[in-house]
């Protein structure tokens, strides 16, 4: 399992290169433009929220508009709306960045993964629509049921937190767990091409922990950085879709071919 990690983590900088060598650039622009126009549509909606909020609180309160005291309570109360709800934006939006972010980029990395694949194995997939409907679906399905996976070994670990001693462990578990699921997601981008089922593919991935970890590791750690991070796993995101494709063509996937 550590072989198969530090294999998987060890296809970034072979992707990195693949990506400049066959011209993939472009690819980095469009998970960019999504990302900036989803977290500035999640601040505008976070603005929304604290100006009704705060017209709420007036109407109810009733305050007396000519007192002194009125605007300063008024702007502190404000104030305070205006953190909560941001703060509040920035926790959900750094939490399940990773899953909107796979979800929206779907047909992108689809497509991309396809043509990692076209370029190591020269066998081209002509357009078919229906099936890249299908695969799409497939990739939002997948992500959609890996984020309620983790978000019930979210509540478990939470549980498990409070037991003295392993609760220090609790965050790492959480990590890992969600490089796991990550990682799974880039690679069944590669995987589903070889027709499999979405449970045989649980099942392929399973067998193969220390790749799918690898292969979400580094998408995981640049979500962890406040702020500025669900912006840089967007870039990160068409890395980790080459490397897990790299990966599942590799001797050990040999079989899927």
């Amino acid at each position: 399992m550590i072989k198969d990690f530090s294999t998987a983590i060890s296809y970034y900088g072979k992707a990195i290169q693949f990506i400049f060598k066959y011209r993939l650039g472009w690819y980095f622009l469009i998970p960019l433009i999504l990302t900036l126009l989803l977290f500035f549509a999640g601040m505008g909606i976070s603005e929304h929220f604290t100006d009704y909020t705060d017209q709420w609180l007036d109407a109810k309160l009733k305050f007396d508009e000519t007192a002194w005291y009125f605007k300063l309570l008024n702007t502190l109360v404000f104030s305070f709306i205006w953190l909560i709800f941001k703060v509040l934006f920035f926790l959900i939006f750094a939490y399940f960045a990773g899953f909107i972010i796979l979800i929206i980029l779907s047909p992108v990395l689809s497509h991309l993964s396809e043509r990692v694949e076209e370029i190591l194995t020269g066998h081209e997939y002509p357009f078919d629509l229906s099936q890249m409907l299908k695969d799409v679906l497939r990739g939002i399905s997948l992500a959609i049921r890996n984020l309620f996976k983790e978000i019930g070994f979210m509540l478990l670990f939470f549980l498990l937190g409070f037991i003295p001693l392993v609760g220090l462990l609790v965050p790492v578990g959480l990590f890992f767990i969600s490089a796991y699921y990550y990682g799974f997601s880039f690679m069944d981008y590669a995987i589903e091409r070889k027709k499999l089922s979405v449970k045989a593919s649980v099942r392929e991935v399973s067998l193969n922990k220390g790749t799918a970890i690898g292969n979400g590791f580094v998408f995981a750690l640049i979500l962890m950085i406040p702020f500025i991070g669900s912006v840089f796993s967007s870039f990160v995101a068409v890395i980790s879709t080459v490397a897990a494709t790299m990966s599942v063509y590799s001797e050990r996937w040999k079989n899927l071919r």
